[in-house]
C-alpha cells in the first residue's frame, strides 16, 4: 500500500530536507520502500547517511509547501533520538527509519528501509475532499516537467471544484500556492528556447 506522507532527511550541512513522499508500506509499518529519483535531495541524503523520518500528517499546506520547496519559514521540529534526523513537531505520527537496501541502477531508485522507532504527537484530524484535492495538486506540481499543461490544467479545474465546496482556509491557501507554482512552471517552460 502507498502511504502519502512527508520525509525528512539531513543535508550535508546538517539542515533539514523536507519532501513529500508516498512510500510503499507494510500494514504494521515496520518496513517502507521509498522510490525517489537520483536527482532528488532525499535520495542523495539517504545514500550518504542512510537514515530519515517518515511523517503522517493531515496538514496539506505542509505537504504542498514541501512539494514545491517553498517555505516562508521552516516548520517547528526537534531532533530524532534514534536516527540522524528531525521530527516535525506538528505531525500526527512519525516513523524513524534506516536504509536496509538501496538499489540505484535506475533513475528512480528503490530504497528499502526498516522502521527503528515511532511516535504519535497528535490525533489525525482526517481528510475532507479538499485535502485530497490539495494532495493530488501537490503531486501534479512535482510533475510539470513531463506532464502536458493541458492535462494538468484539466485536472486542476476538476480539483478546484472540490476545494470550493469543502475547503477550510488551510486547504484554500495550499491549493492557491500550488496553482500559482504550476502556472509559473509552465510559463517558464514556454519562454525557454526550444
Amino acid at each position: 500500500m502507498i502511504l502519502e506522507g512527508v520525509v525528512t532527511t539531513l543535508n550535508e550541512d546538517g539542515s533539514p530536507n523536507i519532501s513529500p513522499m508516498g512510500p510503499e508500506v507494510d500494514l504494521p509499518l515496520t518496513r517502507l520502500v521509498l522510490k525517489p529519483y537520483k536527482t532528488s535531495r532525499t535520495y542523495q541524503n539517504l545514500k550518504r547517511i542512510g537514515e530519515g523520518v517518515l511523517h503522517v500528517t493531515d496538514d496539506v499546506e505542509l505537504i504542498a509547501r514541501a512539494a514545491i520547496n517553498q517555505f516562508d519559514k521552516l516548520p517547528a521540529m526537534f531532533p530524532a533520538e534514534t536516527v540522524a534526523g528531525v521530527v516535525l513537531a506538528d505531525t500526527c505520527r512519525w516513523y524513524a527509519f534506516r536504509v536496509a537496501e538501496l538499489d540505484d541502477r535506475e533513475d528512480r531508485t528503490r530504497i528499502e528501509c526498516a522502521v527503528v522507532a515511532q511516535g504519535r504527537l497528535r490525533d489525525f484530524f482526517g481528510f475532507n475532499r479538499a485535502k485530497h484535492a490539495v494532495l493530488e495538486a501537490a503531486i501534479l506540481a512535482t510533475r510539470t516537467e513531463f506532464l502536458p499543461q493541458s492535462k494538468v490544467s484539466e485536472e486542476l479545474s476538476r480539483l478546484q471544484v472540490l476545494v470550493e465546496k469543502t475547503a477550510g482556509e488551510q486547504e484554500r491557501r495550499a491549493f492557491a500556492l500550488l496553482v500559482a507554482h504550476i502556472e509559473a512552471a509552465y510559463a517558464r517552460s514556454s519562454n525557454e528556447p526550444g
